[in-house]
């Protein structure tokens, strides 16, 4: 007597379910927007030592964003005030007191005020610099990449010899002819930043242009093409958007160097005025008379500030790097599920 084949176990597990097949039925998941966000969506993916050093850049960084904010209500004193509201004067090089709670500079300063304000002009700088660089960079990369041809190859070797060019002689030069070495808060801002725009230029032009020529070439770029979308739709629509995910690691490393851009150009004497704004290169610059004098509050708390803000917006560039890198991912799930 032989089984029936509709009873056999063997059988019945190649057999559709009623669950499987609305499984299958089921759209791909819409992924939601904490995967999508570039930082928050590496947060996600990062363990151990990796997530310590994203999570640790990520609330300096936040720190001293917020300071910058709300410079106006955290400060005790305005960034050239040298008097309290009742008319007391501050002294000269005074150590910390209850009255100026980090002490005051050689020029009658409040060294905590202008550690606040400081941030502002810093924040200013970076996001100046950085908005800048982006639009001219992404715009070269995006024409570069998806054109090619003789424009792209001049527009490779300028970026090439660009990077010749000392990005501090290159501030210094660009303060003098916008500023003449000496320039209030927004002409300084826009001195540095456009000095800064020109060295950084390339880089974003490179790694959009490097995205771009392997997009361009992917079946729905072509069929885009073969229906008709216009080309700027295309560029903007399709290239574009598949073309940044490398942006938010170059965008954290080149901040950094904005910063230490704007302070090097206020430490050699370039920089904004100290009546205008308040700027750690320039605070340095002026307290160097002072370490000799035994007088470390004027260099200490503007040197540690600079130190702690290029730490922290340079650990969330070197996690983002690593943490975009699919060999170090793969490695770290193999690690995990040994």
């Amino acid at each position: 007597m032989t089984a029936d084949s509709s009873t056999d176990p063997v059988l019945d597990r190649n057999l559709p379910t009623p669950q499987t097949s609305v499984l299958a039925a089921q759209p791909p998941r819409k992924r939601r927007w904490t995967e999508r966000v570039p930082v928050v969506s590496q947060l996600r993916q990062s363990v151990g030592l990796q997530r310590g050093m994203l999570v640790t850049g990520l609330v300096i960084t936040g720190l001293f964003v917020l300071t910058a904010i709300f410079a106006p209500l955290i400060a005790p004193y305005s960034w050239a005030q040298q008097t309290t509201a009742a008319g007391v004067k501050f002294g000269t090089q005074q150590p910390p007191n209850p009255t100026n709670l980090l002490g005051t500079t050689v020029s009658g300063f409040d060294v905590l005020s202008r550690v606040i304000w400081g941030a502002q002009t810093a924040l200013l700088v970076i996001i100046a610099a950085i908005v800048c660089s982006i639009f001219i960079g992404i715009a070269l990369g995006l024409i570069s990449g998806y054109f090619g041809g003789w424009l792209d190859r001049i527009l490779v070797v300028v970026a090439d010899a660009i990077y010749a060019f000392p990005s501090l002689l290159l501030a210094i030069v660009m303060s003098i002819v916008i500023s003449h070495g000496q320039s209030n808060l927004w002409s300084g801002v826009m001195a540095t930043a456009l000095s800064i725009t020109v060295v950084f230029v390339p880089q974003y032009l490179r790694v959009i242009r490097a995205e771009v020529v392997r997009v361009r070439s992917e079946p729905f770029v072509e069929s885009a093409k073969v229906i008709g979308v216009p080309t700027g739709r295309i560029l903007l629509r399709h290239v574009l958007r598949n073309a940044t995910r490398s942006l938010p690691v170059v965008v954290t490393l080149n901040a950094s160097e904005a910063l230490l851009t704007l302070a090097g150009l206020g430490f050699l004497g370039f920089g904004i005025e100290a009546t205008s704004a308040a700027e750690w290169g320039y605070d340095l610059n002026r307290s160097v008379a002072d370490v000799t004098s035994g007088i470390w509050w004027t260099s200490i708390f503007p040197g540690l500030a600079i130190v702690l803000v290029v730490l922290g917006i340079t650990l969330v560039g070197e996690s983002l790097n690593d943490l975009s890198d699919p060999r170090l991912r793969t490695r770290r799930r193999a690690g995990g599920a040994a």
